[in-house]
């Protein structure tokens, strides 16, 4: 478990130090997401010695941690007081952090059923461009006071402030969990699990591999078993889903550019090149392909969704329509004016 520390003099120190000197910043975590975005070249920022748990009541169901606190240290908190992050965040390496998490606003398998990292932010602790070192939101569930810029730090790569501390709303675990395998073809496996939706099944994951379906059932043992015996299918180990979360199944073993598409979840097979995984019980497609970005964002923008590259590229994140990347100009200006937050990290004229 790390050793608590709070540090944040030393980072309010480095932020009004490249504030006075104009000196442009690369926050990070543990570098865990460093795939992910456009590089950044500054003065590196690491969060990581402004780390620990400041306070948690599993009564509350609410738990609030310094940005450089390990996601193993909270979940391992959590567990054991029986209860879960329910976005699951992926970790993808050793050591990743909480700011790191909500900064890069990822969300594992059973985010289509539970929500995402923004929907489970309360508050933050952020130093802003301006070197403050602000609080917005708080520690309950209820809290609609002004503009929400606690969740606009999810997913917000670190341009817009160095987020210190969060308070994430967190939820039991459920006192049944079974995962299961049923074969079928990718047009079988969409018809179901639409039809599904539309029932009281308790699914929580669902992803096609190109073989079979797997399902996770979760919630009380005798709406479980029931859907068990409904469904049929082999029981397989739920390990399964933090290997598809961490990307460690064999598709994505490849040097293939990796895409991730965000779409409909009723959307059809894609009319792409390449090699698909669907997740989300449909809403997001991993696709392998050599194709143009260009094509590939066209095809699925003309689906009504967007596409990320998980590889490194010039323009990872999906093309901003010009009324769009004014917002984001406007709002970076306002948060951080002198442009030192990770400039350039999501696109190039923000």
């Amino acid at each position: 478990m790390q050793q608590d520390q709070d540090s944040t003099s030393t980072l309010l120190e480095q932020v009004n130090h490249a504030l006075n000197h104009a000196i442009p910043l690369c926050i990070q975590g543990s570098n865990s997401k460093a795939f992910l975005g456009r590089p950044v070249a500054g003065e590196v920022l690491d969060t990581r010695c402004h780390s620990g748990i400041v306070s948690y009541d599993p009564t509350e169901l609410v738990i609030s941690a310094r940005a450089g606190t390990t996601l193993t240290e909270i979940e391992e908190v959590l567990e054991a007081a029986g209860q879960m992050l329910p976005c699951e965040p992926p970790h993808m390496g050793h050591g990743a952090t909480l700011g790191g998490a909500v900064a890069a606003g990822l969300s594992g398998p059973r985010r289509p059923w539970s929500g995402s990292v923004r929907d489970f932010v309360l508050g933050t602790r952020v130093i802003t461009g301006r070197g403050k070192h602000l609080r917005f939101g708080g520690e309950v569930m209820k809290n609609v006071a002004g503009y929400d810029l606690s969740r606009l730090m999810a997913g917000s790569f670190g341009c817009l402030g160095v987020l210190t501390e969060v308070s994430l709303k967190v939820l039991p675990k459920p006192r049944e969990c079974l995962s299961l395998r049923l074969e079928m073809d990718v047009q079988e496996a969409l018809s179901e699990l639409a039809e599904w939706g539309q029932q009281p099944i308790p699914i929580s994951a669902a992803c096609y591999d190109g073989h079979a379906l797997h399902l996770r059932l979760e919630g009380g043992e005798g709406s479980v078993q029931a859907s068990r015996q409904r469904l049929g299918g082999e029981e397989i180990d739920s390990t399964f889903w933090q290997d598809l979360r961490e990307h460690r199944h064999a598709f994505f073993d490849n040097t293939t550019p990796l895409w991730r598409l965000s779409l409909p979840n009723n959307t059809a097979p894609l009319d792409l090149p390449g090699t698909q995984l669907i997740d989300w019980g449909g809403a997001q497609r991993w696709l392998k392909s050599n194709a143009e970005g260009e094509l590939i964002h066209r095809v699925v923008m003309e689906l009504g969704g967007h596409a990320t590259l998980y590889s490194k590229g010039p323009n990872p994140f999906p093309p901003l329509t010009q009324p769009l990347l004014r917002y984001h100009q406007r709002l970076k200006s306002q948060l951080d004016p002198l442009g030192i937050f990770n400039p350039g990290r999501m696109y190039a004229e923000v």
